[in-house]
């Protein structure tokens, strides 16, 4: 009996271990809204990495949540744009960063605004929604400080068609692609 007992705290103590370390490393958050789209829909779960930025500092095109200024309750998911000492613009129905226009294959539709062109301050990133024109982001004049971010969107796990991992696209990417798709015009046009 004694034998018995002992497995039982054995099992128990290591199943509580197990639960409070993923309750520190990873944390599952629903998307509310539809100012992620086409990336995620309102409903869909995402798991969180909370020591992603521990090993490293956010990045641009990272899918991040984070806690907002503005006194809501529910964390918000966006994406990275901008980033500290970067200078951010949006005109034209395109993002400029650092005066250089991204190609962004992840949106829903080109934003219908404008931004004046601004520097984002040390410790804060400026984020933007991938449904550019439905998006409550940092083109309404916030940008996230550092300390608010929770976390990077790791893996979509619900609904089913939707797992796998989220995909990021940095800013070298995104330029690539920019200086690619100019190569390539330049060269049909000679």
């Amino acid at each position: 009996m004694r034998a018995f007992f002992r497995e039982l705290i054995i099992t128990a103590v290591l199943a509580l271990t197990v639960f409070f370390v993923l309750r520190i490393t990873i944390d599952t958050v629903i998307i509310l809204g539809i100012s992620m789209e086409p990336s995620f829909h309102s409903g869909q779960r995402v798991l969180v990495s909370k020591v992603a930025y521990r090993m490293h500092q956010p990045e641009r095109g990272d899918v991040i949540v984070f806690k907002p200024n503005n006194g809501l309750q529910e964390d918000l998911i966006k994406r990275i744009i901008a980033q500290a000492g970067d200078t951010v613009e949006v005109k034209d129905g395109a993002v400029y960063i650092n005066s250089t226009r991204l190609k962004e294959p992840y949106i829903k539709n080109p934003p219908s605004y404008h931004f004046a062109k601004q520097e984002i301050p040390a410790n804060n990133y400026f984020v933007l929604g991938d449904n550019r024109n439905m998006s409550n982001d940092s083109h309404n004049g916030w940008v996230v400080p550092r300390q608010n971010i929770i976390g990077k969107a790791w893996i979509s796990i619900w609904p089913p068609p939707k797992w796998g991992l989220v995909p990021d696209y940095s800013l070298s990417d995104q330029l690539a692609s920019v200086i690619d798709s100019y190569l390539v015009n330049c060269y049909i046009y000679k």
